[in-house]
């Protein structure tokens, strides 16, 4: 759907956050909660540039996400997207907090066992992320903060959001650096966690088995290329 939606169907617009290429929002679709995301236009490019690749990232957005609900992943079901103004209305994920939020309260609680607390849901996550893979789709953007915890935490269901920087390609290079930036993300956020990495990459592994081993190889050719950048300065 590309047609403008008529306003009287949205209400309750509220201002949530910010990013580098959008603007997101909580409001009603037709009574349901919904969150609606505004991908503005960036005034140093040349108008027809900038709507080019606005509407670009807007279909490679949603492209990811269909991808990702067809491999059997859980992600906020599409509403409606509106070309003209570069936004898309999705499901609201109610009941619901961040992967982030979770393991930083399991340390908090738990100390000495908190890795054991947190192996099945890193389980989890590996073998999200295999799956995936194994579909082409490189998230772009894998931190524990784009993870929900749907419902109760013990039942691990996992909802992916944020597809902002999302593409799909089979390389392993991309594949190696999407891992990278998640590892990075999950040491930086959360302290002593490298142990539940090797457990997200073992799932990994069981799940993408024919293409895990050349993405953990790039894997480790990006962990050098970003100890050298350290090293240089």
């Amino acid at each position: 759907m590309a047609a403008p939606m008529d306003t009287c169907e949205l209400e309750n617009k509220t201002f949530v956050k910010q990013g580098a290429e959008a603007k997101v929002y909580k409001e009603k679709f037709y009574g349901r909660p919904c969150i609606s995301k505004e991908r503005f236009s960036k005034a140093y490019r040349h108008p027809a540039l900038d709507k080019s690749l606005t509407l670009q990232r807007l279909k490679g957005e949603i492209r990811a996400m269909n991808k990702c609900r067809n491999l059997g992943l859980r992600v906020p079901m599409l509403y409606f997207v509106d070309t003209t103004t570069s936004t898309f209305y999705m499901e609201e994920i109610l009941n619901s907090q961040t992967v982030r939020d979770y393991i930083i309260h399991v340390q908090s609680t738990s100390h000495n066992d908190a890795i054991e607390k947190l192996t099945p849901l890193a389980e989890k996550i590996g073998h999200i992320l295999g799956r995936m893979h194994s579909g082409k789709v490189i998230h772009g953007d894998l931190t524990t903060s784009n993870m929900l915890l749907s419902g109760e935490p013990e039942n691990l269901d996992i909802v992916l959001i944020d597809f902002g920087l999302s593409f799909s390609e089979g390389l392993p290079e991309d594949k190696g650096v999407d891992l990278y930036v998640f590892e990075r993300a999950l040491l930086s956020t959360h302290p002593n966690t490298e142990q539940l990495f090797e457990i997200v990459l073992e799932a990994y592994k069981q799940e993408n088995r024919k293409e895990a081993a050349d993405a953990i190889s790039k894997l480790e050719e990006v962990r050098m290329r970003g100890r050298k950048r350290t090293m240089v300065g």
